[in-house]
C-alpha cells in the first residue's frame, strides 16, 4: 500500500515573505520621510564624482600629487564661482538701482494709458483688489531669507562629504557592498559602475552645453553692448546645469538689464539668448549627446516637473542625474532580464 505524504507546511515560507514585504514598505516609507537628506546624499556623490574626475585630469595634465590634486579641485571652481556671483551680484544691484529710478515714471505713463480706455479703468480698479499687502510681502521677504540659509547650509554639507568621498571613493563603494548578501554583491558593483559609467559620460555633456552657452552669452551680450558681459555668461552657463529653468532664470534679469539700458539694447538681448539657446539645443546638444550619451528631451521635461511636484526646489536641480541613474539601472535590468532568458532559451 502506498503511503501518501503530509502536506508541506508553507506557513514559515510565507511568513518570511510577509516580513520581507513589510520591510520593503517600512524602507520606502522611511525613504520618503527623509527625501531630503536622500537628495543630500546623491547631491554629494555627484558633486564628489565631478571633484574627483577634475582632480584625475589636474594629475593628468599638470603631473601633481594626488592631495594637492584634489585640493585644487575644490578650491579653483570655488574661487571662481565667488568671483562671477561677485561681479554678477554687483552689476545687478547697480543696473536695478536704475531701474528703480526709472520704473515709477515709466508705470505712471502705462497706468495714465490704460486707465485712459474704460475697459482698462475696469481693469485697474479690479487688479488693485489683488495688489499684496505689506504684511504678505514681510512674510515673503522673510521666507526666502530663511531658505538662502539653509541653501548655504546644505551647500557646505555637500562640498563637505563630496571632498570625503572625491578622497576616499572605494572605501564607501567597497562599504556598500559589502552590506549587501554575497550573491547580490557582483551585480551590484555592475550596477554601480554602469551609473558612474552613465553618470560621468552625461557630465561631460553637459559640460559642453554650458561651456558653449557660456561662451555663446558672453559674444552675444558683448556685441550687445551689455555691461559685464562675461559675468552674465559664465552664470548663464553655470544654470545650464538644469535644463530648461536655468534659461529663464538667467533670462529673465538680464533682459531687465537690457532694458536698463534702452529698448534697442532689451530688443538684441533677447534676439542674442535666443541664439544661443538654439544653437545649444539643435546643434551642440545633439552631437554632445551622440558621443556620450543620449537623454530624450520630453523625459528630461517631465522628470523636471515630477521633481519639483514631488521632490522640491532640490530634486529640480538633481531631476536630470537622477534620471539618469534611473536609466542606467533600467539598461542594467534589462540587460540582466535577457541574459536570464538565453541561459533558459526563452
Amino acid at each position: 500500500m502506498t503511503t501518501v505524504p503530509p502536506p508541506l507546511d508553507d506557513s514559515g515560507r510565507w511568513f518570511r515573505r510577509t516580513l520581507a514585504v513589510m520591510a520593503g514598505i517600512a524602507l520606502a516609507i522611511s525613504i520618503w520621510q527623509l527625501q531630503q537628506l536622500v537628495l543630500v546624499i546623491f547631491a554629494s556623490a555627484l558633486v564628489g564624482l565631478m571633484i574627483g574626475d577634475f582632480a584625475a585630469f589636474l594629475q593628468r595634465v599638470l603631473r601633481l600629487p594626488f592631495a594637492l590634486a584634489i585640493a585644487a579641485a575644490v578650491l579653483i571652481p570655488l574661487f571662481a564661482l565667488a568671483s562671477i556671483f561677485s561681479l554678477f551680484g554687483t552689476m545687478m544691484a547697480e543696473q536695478f538701482l536704475i531701474l528703480s529710478q526709472r520704473l515709477p515714471a515709466a508705470m505712471a505713463t502705462v497706468e495714465g494709458w490704460i486707465r485712459a480706455t474704460p475697459v482698462g479703468a475696469d481693469v485697474m480698479a479690479q487688479a488693485a483688489g489683488y495688489a499684496p499687502k505689506v504684511s504678505q510681502v514681510v512674510d515673503f521677504a522673510q521666507s526666502a531669507l530663511a531658505n538662502v540659509g539653509s541653501a548655504l547650509t546644505g551647500l557646505a554639507v555637500v562640498l563637505v562629504a563630496a571632498l570625503y568621498l572625491a578622497a576616499q571613493p572605494r572605501l564607501y563603494v567597497d562599504g556598500l557592498i559589502d552590506m549587501l548578501a554575497p550573491e547580490t554583491r557582483p551585480r551590484a558593483a555592475a550596477a554601480l559602475a554602469a551609473v558612474r559609467a552613465a553618470l560621468t559620460a552625461w557630465l561631460k555633456g553637459q559640460a559642453i552645453g554650458m561651456a558653449f552657452v557660456a561662451v555663446g552669452t558672453s559674444a552675444g551680450l558683448w556685441l550687445v553692448g551689455l555691461p559685464s558681459p562675461l559675468a552674465i555668461g559664465l552664470v548663464a552657463g553655470l544654470c545650464e546645469f538644469v535644463p530648461y529653468l536655468g534659461v529663464v532664470l538667467v533670462a529673465v534679469p538680464t533682459i531687465i538689464l537690457g532694458f536698463g539700458q534702452g529698448v534697442d539694447t532689451g530688443i538684441f538681448t533677447i534676439l542674442a539668448l535666443a541664439v544661443v539657446q538654439q544653437l545649444q539645443g539643435n546643434v551642440v546638444m545633439p552631437l554632445a549627446q551622440k558621443t556620450f550619451g543620449d537623454l530624450p528631451p520630453v523625459l528630461t521635461i517631465f522628470s523636471l516637473i515630477a521633481a519639483g511636484t514631488l521632490l522640491g526646489p532640490l530634486g529640480v536641480i538633481l531631476a536630470v542625474p537622477l534620471t539618469v541613474v534611473g536609466m542606467a539601472l533600467l539598461k542594467v535590468r534589462l540587460a540582466g532580464l535577457g541574459r536570464s532568458s538565453a541561459l533558459t532559451g526563452g
